[in-house]
């Protein structure tokens, strides 16, 4: 994570706005096998948790917890040419945005899980442009209760927020503005559109 504090914020608006956008991250624990990460669907809580299910089998599974890990989601990233400066004194470097959101984290019981999953599937689901939303309902029970058995929901308590927002926000209005474009050339839309949004 980037150290310049131009590149901080305390919204706690953009978090939730870029873990629901994102939806997915990576958590992260070191075990006694060594560090591992697991690549997980996160949906963030009113109460500022962080829920997300593991398959039983997974590394991260029997040593989550009670654990203390860490969660981290990546929003829009890109390549910032130096070419793109006017300031011919200037050096290439990266704009991204990411969160890192450390806690402990307790194992769910199976009301919790099955609480978790219709969360999950309701939310995407209604992001889906076409058709009726698919519900777990629409399972056979047997079939739905084996398939819970094999994965374990967890919920992490986010107790240190740690984001990175680096949008070229030490450079110079018009600066900004030529990475903008240069980055629209290159079609990178998402990125240009969030420097576009963060510079109001």
């Amino acid at each position: 994570m980037h150290p310049n504090p131009a590149f901080r914020s305390d919204d706690r608006a953009l978090y939730a706005a870029l873990i629901e956008e994102t939806g997915i991250g990576m958590v992260f624990l070191t075990t006694p096998d060594g560090p591992r990460v697991a690549h997980v669907p996160l949906l963030l809580t009113d109460a500022g948790t962080l829920r997300f299910h593991l398959a039983l089998g997974n590394a991260l599974t029997r040593h989550l917890d009670g654990a203390q890990a860490l969660a981290v989601v990546n929003g829009p990233d890109g390549y910032i040419s130096a070419r793109w400066y006017s300031d011919p004194d200037q050096v290439p470097t990266w704009n991204y945005l990411a969160l890192e959101m450390e806690g402990p984290v307790r194992r769910m019981d199976r009301d919790g899980l099955h609480g978790l999953l219709e969360d999950v599937s309701n939310h995407h689901e209604a992001r889906v442009a076409e058709g009726a939303p698919w519900t777990m309902d629409k399972m056979a029970r047997i079939k739905r209760d084996r398939m819970m058995d094999m994965i374990v929901g967890f919920e992490l308590t986010v107790e240190a927020w740690r984001p990175t927002i680096k949008l070229s926000q030490n450079k110079p209005a018009e600066e900004r503005n030529r990475v903008i474009e240069g980055l629209k050339g290159e079609g990178k839309l998402a990125l240009a559109t969030l420097m576009e949004q963060f510079a109001k």
